[in-house]
């Protein structure tokens, strides 16, 4: 005989062909006084009266409310069925606002985020201008060194395009890096 999930307008139920089918753990209520009375308030049916064999079905419950560290998929202790399609209630929908479709309502709002995003474009460029400067400093005292190292005769023709061949190199793959770190 199928047994069927107490909580309103649920229609999962438990029977042999189910259970191959599907994993749905059903639960049964529990046995001590208080709990079991916050379960019965949770499902908020009016004449509904609990009986041993009443359970509800583990769609009611939050992920964090099962315990699976062992082999086994226990309910904490004082977990509470949470999950319920009651009719009439109220569909709230959260509004993220990291979105570019999640612009502000008021004026203000909408100038503060604009001046944010100002301010953060600023910086950007500044850090790119000061990057830039950097590399064209590396660039001079590299050029420098290999000049003193050639007048020095420490370093012939050949091994000097080398370095620079490298220097090349290993430049454009510091812009490549700095361009997806700006982008990103």
């Amino acid at each position: 005989m199928p047994d069927f999930c107490a909580a309103y307008g649920c229609s999962n139920e438990r029977s042999l062909q189910t259970r191959a089918l599907l994993f749905l753990p059903f639960l049964r209520f529990p046995k001590s006084g208080e709990l079991r009375r916050q379960w019965e308030l949770a499902l908020k049916r009016d004449d509904f009266v609990v009986n041993n064999r009443s359970l509800v079905c583990s769609d009611h419950f939050h992920k964090e409310d099962f315990d699976r560290t062992g082999q086994t998929v226990r309910l904490k202790a004082g977990a509470v069925p949470k999950i319920f399609n009651f009719p009439g209630e109220p569909l709230v929908l959260s509004e993220s606002c990291d979105h570019l479709y999640a612009l502000p309502s008021c004026p203000k709002a909408l100038k503060s985020k604009l001046d944010a995003a100002s301010q953060m474009v600023r910086k950007l460029q500044r850090e790119k201008g000061n990057a830039m400067a950097r590399e064209r400093r590396a660039k001079k005292n590299m050029r420098a060194l290999l000049e003193e190292l050639k007048d020095k005769n420490l370093i012939n023709e050949e091994l000097k395009d080398k370095l620079e061949c490298y220097s090349g190199k290993i430049n454009n793959y510091i812009k490549y890096i700095f361009f997806f770190w700006v982008c990103y």
